[in-house]
This record gives C-alpha cells, sequence and structure tokens, in this order.
C-alpha cells in the first residue's frame, strides 16, 4: 500500500478542483492568506465599483435625454396633425 502525503498547502485541494488542467485561474478563484493582498483587491474592486457607478448614472442621463427628446417629437407631431394655425400667405 503507498502512502500518500497530505498537501502542505491548504489550498491544494482546491487548485486540484478548479485547474485540473494547469490553466491559471482568476485571481478572485483563489484564496489568500496575506492581508496587504486582500486590501489591494478590496480597493480595485471599489474602483471599478465606482467607474461601473459612474458608467450607469451616464447611461442613465442618456436614456432620460432620448425619451424626452421622442416625447417632443411626439407632442411636436400630435400639435401638426391638430392642425395648429400656420403661417398664411397672401
Amino acid at each position: 500500500m503507498s502512502e500518500q502525503n497530505p498537501p502542505q498547502d491548504p489550498f491544494e485541494l482546491f487548485r486540484r478542483l478548479w485547474g485540473p488542467l494547469g490553466v491559471p485561474l482568476p485571481g478572485m478563484a483563489m484564496p489568500t492568506l496575506d492581508p496587504q493582498e486582500i486590501d489591494k483587491r478590496v480597493q480595485e474592486l471599489k474602483s471599478v465599483e465606482v467607474w461601473l457607478s459612474m458608467n450607469l448614472n451616464m447611461l442613465r442621463a442618456a436614456i432620460q435625454g432620448l425619451e424626452m427628446q421622442k416625447a417632443g417629437l411626439n407632442a411636436m407631431q400630435q400639435a401638426m396633425k391638430m392642425g395648429m394655425p400656420q403661417d398664411k400667405k397672401p
């Protein structure tokens, strides 16, 4: 019977499960025990969150602007259909 030594790294099991083909894993998949690395990742993710929030706000503003433009065009078309008085030529 061959004896198998338990892995020294407590996350070796995760590495074997998530990367059976030796493919590098994204940074989020592998836990780290270094508090500085965790702080760095938190700050990076907060930066991404701010960027996404900014883009979401710009997208909402663009949608609102287009909706207002559409409403204005619809109102103008309705006014033309109702026969608004037009300048008559003599």
